[in-house]
């Protein structure tokens, strides 16, 4: 596949040679499509797709036919906060003409990148990607792409397209607020894998914290490794090493809470009352431990249902409803773990 540079250096006389036919029949499949036979449009428009043509905004003009593909592009097939919105694409696109087509990143920049391109090429009806933090080759393709493109799981002030989500950052700092309202004076922080929307919670963290005249001490402990419930008691063990004055702990999601509860216990530490814990994502799980967990409440399958309603609703040409970027919010849902009162 060639690079961007060696797509700035495509002419038209590349695109025309690759296809065997004159320059002056490409200028007229570009600017004058209905002058060209449908078969040498095919030809030249995936001779373009083929060279790296795209760029230019008359060779994408070419493209005004699309494929019944949905493409969504994840960063996770393990984790469950995924499948949730995976559960929302599906439900919306049954009963359509159109189908949904998957693709992992495993939280590569680089493979969303080359997913990216490949989806692209299959001409899709409209393609869902995750977050906002894609590469800079990824950035030009999805602005420059001939179908609708919604981002999820995040909101930003510049979406491609259109973008369904909530602010990582605002939950974080809702979420560290509520621990201080409930009297914890020592709060921690525990994070795995550290992607950038992990990153954007550890500073509505720090924020809160110095918002609210509390140091962070040594109470912050990261790694990049994945999340998993075995991670998140022995994240917390570490923690209580360097930081044993630690009161609570705000935890990236609710697999790490969990292993913290299972660790706290272990250690014959009181949960509220010696150590809060909050999660994020409120997954079934926090409700039904013992205590109960005190979790971010996210609209997971509603951002993959309204990712899909954006999709459908661009293909039928209807005026959006609202501004391109709908934050669904979230919610802090307090249970026991927590409530030890300020």
């Amino acid at each position: 596949m060639a690079n961007d540079n060696e797509n700035k250096s495509i002419k038209m006389r590349d695109v025309a040679d690759h296809v065997g036919v004159s320059v002056a029949t490409v200028s007229r499949a570009l600017r004058n499509p209905e002058q060209v036979s449908p078969a040498v449009r095919a030809r030249i428009a995936a001779a373009i797709d083929t060279l790296g043509y795209l760029p230019d905004p008359a060779a994408r003009a070419l493209a005004s036919t699309r494929s019944d593909l949905i493409a969504v592009i994840l960063p996770s097939v393990s984790n469950n906060v995924f499948a949730d919105v995976m559960d929302g694409i599906y439900a919306a696109a049954e009963g359509t003409r159109y189908s949904v087509q998957l693709g992992y990143s495993r939280y590569s920049p680089l493979s969303e990148e080359n997913l990216t391109k490949l989806f692209l090429r299959q001409r899709p009806a409209g393609i869902v990607v995750t977050g906002i933090d894609q590469t800079d080759a990824t950035k030009t393709l999805l602005g420059q792409a001939n179908c609708p493109v919604v981002q999820i799981m995040e909101t930003g002030p510049e979406p491609y397209d259109r973008m369904i989500g909530f602010s990582h950052y605002d939950a974080a700092r809702v979420a560290t607020a509520h621990l201080i309202a409930q009297g914890y004076r020592a709060p921690g922080f525990l994070g795995a894998r550290m992607d950038p929307r992990t990153q954007r919670r550890l500073h509505g963290f720090r924020d809160e914290l110095r918002a609210q005249g509390l140091e962070e001490g040594r109470r912050v402990h990261t790694t990049t490794r994945p999340s998993s419930v075995t991670l998140g008691s022995y994240l917390l063990g570490e923690l209580l090493s360097v930081a044993p004055e630690t009161d609570a702990v705000f935890c990236i999601n609710d697999d790490l809470a969990l292993g913290a509860m299972f660790e706290a216990q272990r250690r014959n530490l009181r949960v509220p009352e010696s150590l809060g814990i909050c999660g994020f994502n409120d997954m079934e799980m926090m409700g039904a431990a013992e205590p109960a967990l005190t979790s971010v409440r996210t609209f997971r399958r509603e951002m993959g249902e309204g990712a899909i309603q954006m999709i459908l609703d661009a293909l039928a040409e209807k005026a959006p409803a609202s501004e391109p970027v709908l934050d669904l919010g979230f919610e802090v849902v307090a249970r026991t773990s927590t409530q030890r009162g300020g």
